[in-house]
């Protein structure tokens, strides 16, 4: 009797069908989520152009990042449960060719309200593209070569998050606004086919859509992101910001409810027993507050202080983010090896350092050879917590739930990077403002600005330090509910005494390498409980600090 495949799994050759090397599989997976990202930041830089050439009010101005923002980060679950549902690669082309199709709307848009509508279509598009680029390079490459393969992944994001104030400060320089747009069309008409050539289908069977899930965790995400993007201009404590959060906080609350009990959840609960997966969205958040913030306001900080064109700050600005390209895939090939915990931690720690740095030394005039360096740290900090985390999320889940994973991670991601530019960008304004090197830098005091952001990096670093005393045992936790565990299809070996197996849980597995040790229910070696705390019960962070990316899931290591 054959056993089949879990869902997401990289299905075998069959006879005649095409081999695709790797690197082909990385760029099919990765030119469109670098396609997407790029959007994030680039129209930020050129909305003083935008204001000119279209006569944008300010409120107009904030909706063309807005409105992308909202449709982005709020359906990201959604998506990535169509995905699940009708296949992944399908839902991902479908939103390369929405994604294109609204940036040629974009590119035509002679009114804000023609811009906004097509920004709007834009983040539906990006929204499904982000999570299941991921899911399906997770599917499509062999698992010796997984940790390359999203290291190289996350550097290529990273280049994006480069790419924004570069190409925004082009356009402000004398392109015209509309090659923000029109440069997303060839990008997008390479990316379909490929895709459709390279990438492999994938989903999970007999999935059922949970559609008042898909409506409560828009709802709630729509109500918290549209708090957030606004909590600078109408103020943090006014009535209608507070309303919004409250909105969303009970319409949050109402989903977490439906989740406990639905047939198919949008979001299986169970993920949020796994420590492992916990920390590292925690994480995710926190270094997406740090790095979009900061980004924002450097590239802002190096145009006037002292005065620089747009495009010239937009090229300084890579000393720190092309620095990602470089460290992430290396990251990515010794995280099975290291740890995720233990490179996070110094990720996070590096981004501190370089953040406190151009900190201490902003001034009015401060040279650029001053501020290198900590540019440098902060970007080599980037990439070696890229990988890692998008390793160890995938890793702690089944194959048959990354996809959903994966959205659950960008969308707490794009919510972090959303709140960082808008709390760091009221701080800058109460302490300062850009009308002056002076009043720059002012903004840029330990009051404010890069203070906020070290202080973001630095409680993240602490809670992963840990992992920089050597490695710990896990105790094993009850099987997440919902997330299907396979049975036995073999003894164990009579050479190994096997430990008892916790309560509810099923068969053990032989090893894939067919050793024939007892393993766990995904397949993995349980380990022994782990030692108790000092202060009473077992240490919390333990599950982050020894997960092996593509071998552990929900507890178990190997």
């Amino acid at each position: 009797m054959t056993t089949p495949k879990s869902a997401g799994e990289a299905p075998a050759q069959a006879p005649g069908e095409h081999t695709v090397p790797l690197w082909l599989t990385i760029v099919a997976c990765s030119v469109p989520m670098f396609m997407v990202a790029l959007d994030n930041l680039v129209v930020s830089t050129a909305l003083r152009t935008l204001a000119v050439d279209l006569e944008a009010s300010t409120s107009d101005l904030q909706w063309f990042v807005n409105a992308y923002v909202l449709t982005f980060a709020c359906l990201l679950l959604t998506a990535a449960g169509l995905g699940d549902r009708f296949g992944r690669r399908k839902v991902f082309v479908l939103g390369i060719v929405v994604f294109t199709a609204s940036s040629i709307a974009c590119g035509l848009a002679e009114t804000t309200g023609q811009l906004i509508a097509g920004r709007t279509l834009q983040g539906f598009g990006a929204a499904a593209v982000m999570p299941l680029s991921l899911t399906l390079l997770a599917a499509a490459v062999p698992e010796r070569k997984r940790g390359l393969a999203l290291g190289l992944w996350s550097g290529i994001s990273g280049l994006a998050v480069a790419g924004g104030p570069v190409v925004g400060g082009a356009v402000v320089d004398g392109l015209d606004w509309q090659w923000i747009f029109w440069v997303n069309v060839p990008v997008g008409v390479v990316a379909v086919p490929l895709a459709l050539w390279v990438l492999k289908e994938s989903s999970v069977p007999d999935t059922r859509l949970d559609v008042p899930g898909m409506v409560l965790a828009t709802g709630a995400l729509v109500g918290i992101v549209w708090a957030i993007v606004n909590g600078g201009q109408d103020g943090w404590t006014s009535g209608r910001i507070l309303a919004m959060f409250g909105a969303g906080a009970l319409l949050l609350l109402l989903f977490i409810l439906w989740e406990r009990r639905a047939p198919s959840p949008l979001l299986p609960l169970g993920f949020y027993r796994v420590r492992a997966f916990v920390l590292s969205n925690i994480v995710s958040a926190t270094m997406y507050f740090g790095v979009f913030g900061s980004i924002f306001l450097l590239s802002q900080y190096l145009q006037i202080a002292p005065a620089r064109t747009p495009l010239h700050a937009g090229v300084l600005t890579l000393a720190w983010t092309l620095m990602p390209m470089v460290t992430a895939p290396l990251a990515g090939l010794i995280t099975d090896r290291v740890g995720g915990g233990r490179l996070m931690a110094l990720g996070l720690f590096l981004q501190a350092v370089g953040l406190a740095w151009i900190n201490l030394v902003a001034t009015d005039d401060t040279p650029y050879s001053k501020l290198v360096i900590a540019m440098i740290l902060g970007g080599t900090g980037m990439g070696f917590a890229f990988a890692p985390t998008a390793a160890v999320v995938l890793g702690s889940v089944p194959r048959e739930h990354q996809g959903k994973a994966s959205g659950a991670n960008t969308t707490v991601r794009e919510i972090g990077g959303a709140l960082g530019i808008a709390v760091l960008s009221t701080v800058f304004a109460d302490s300062g403002n850009d009308r002056s090197p002076r009043h720059s830098s002012t903004g840029c005091t330990p009051r404010s600005g890069s203070a906020w952001e070290w202080c973001s990096s630095a409680p993240s670093a602490v809670c992963s330090s840990p992992a920089l005393r050597g490695r710990a045992t896990t105790p094993v936790p009850p099987a997440p509910p919902g997330i299907p565990v396979p049975r036995n299809r073999s003894g164990p070996d009579p050479r190994v005494r096997p430990e008892p197996a916790p309560r509810g849980r099923q068969g053990r597995l032989p090893r894939e390498t067919g050793q024939g040790l007892p393993r766990g229910p995904s397949g993995l070696t349980p380990q022994p409980p782990a030692r108790r705390s000092p202060v009473g019960g077992t240490s919390w962070w333990r599950g982050l600090v020894c997960v092996r990316p593509g071998r552990a899931r929900h507890g178990w290591h190997g």
